[in-house]
């Protein structure tokens, strides 16, 4: 038993450690990423044309202490002129001894096109950033080892453009743009310090009628971080009568993830993900549960059906 304690906690200080230093863990990681979209790219605010509100909840690498766990909750809708979208998302994501939450507002821009809607999108907000030294269990505390924790408030602002057809759709997007810094302190007598990496994110995706009542959904999602290995999640899917959706996802880490979702009503659905780790960290761990809820407020401009983004 010991033997495991001691190998989840070296796990965890890995996955900390490559975290900070290659800034993979600075921008939440979502299974279910092609229905959470607003909190990748600004510009697809508005995109669903009714006011839509949703709630997802990560727990990533289940079973390993300190593991990472994400809770987003995000809402956004089309002003009545059709060109202007608002929105805004709050999260919080927690890793070990550190918290990483904020709230950032959104700003979109459409222009209509032949085939669909081409829009621009801002968003600003400010992050919040906590790492608490006595969050660490060690079982042999160091006296002399006394670090001061971190606390950080910074401002933060991502850019987007997304183009959407009724089958199809395709963004790019740039998230922490002004790469502040969010953490520092001293080493050695030297001050030292984290900043806040670019993340650059492209997504697209299409629908593909089987036939009346199934539709073939594939996508894709690229995350590109300085000189971190991209990141490639690929997905294939099927809606089954606009009710129930289920899919398979690959992502480059060696991850396989299950999706599912269904419509409970016209306006309310729900969603979970399973994701399993094809290498040494699956023997340490129960898997990623992603939980997720999206709601489409009833306004005077009944939502268009079928929708598939």
């Amino acid at each position: 038993m010991k033997k495991i304690k001691y190998i989840k906690k070296a796990l965890l200080v890995i996955a900390l450690l490559a975290g900070f230093s290659a800034a993979a863990q600075q921008d939440q990681m979502f299974t279910q990423y092609m229905f959470n979209k607003l909190v990748l790219n600004p510009a697809y605010a508005g995109s669903r044309e009714i006011f839509t509100v949703d709630l997802l909840n990560r727990y990533q690498w289940v079973g390993i202490d300190g593991a990472p766990r994400i809770i987003t909750l995000s809402g956004h809708t089309l002003l009545k002129n059709s060109n202007v979208g608002l929105g805004a998302y709050l999260y919080r994501d927690e890793i070990g001894p550190t918290i990483n939450q904020g709230a950032m507002g959104t700003y979109s821009y459409r222009i209509q096109t032949q085939q669909g809607w081409f829009s621009f999108g801002i968003q600003f907000g400010v992050k919040y950033f906590t790492f608490d030294w006595n969050a660490i269990d060690t079982e042999y505390p160091d006296a002399v080892f006394s670090p001061e924790d971190v606390q950080r408030l910074s401002p933060d602002m991502n850019l987007g453009v997304y183009y959407q057809t009724k089958r199809f759709y395709a963004g790019l997007s740039s998230k922490q743009l002004l790469e502040n810094e969010y953490g520092s302190g001293k080493v050695d007598g030297k001050n030292t310090f984290t900043k806040l990496s670019r993340h650059y994110y492209a997504m697209l995706g299409m629908a593909i009628p089987i036939d009346e009542k199934i539709v073939f959904r594939p996508s894709a999602l690229t995350k590109v971080v300085g000189n971190v290995r991209p990141q490639v999640d690929l997905n294939a899917s099927f809606l089954f009568g606009d009710t129930f959706w289920v899919g398979l996802s690959f992502r480059t880490q060696r991850t396989v993830a299950f999706l599912t979702e269904f419509r409970i009503t016209e306006y309310l659905r729900l969603g979970y993900s399973f994701d399993l780790m094809m290498n040494d960290l699956q023997l340490h761990n129960k898997g990623t549960h992603e939980f997720r809820l999206g709601f489409d407020i009833a306004t005077a401009k009944r939502m268009k059906t079928p929708r598939y983004f």
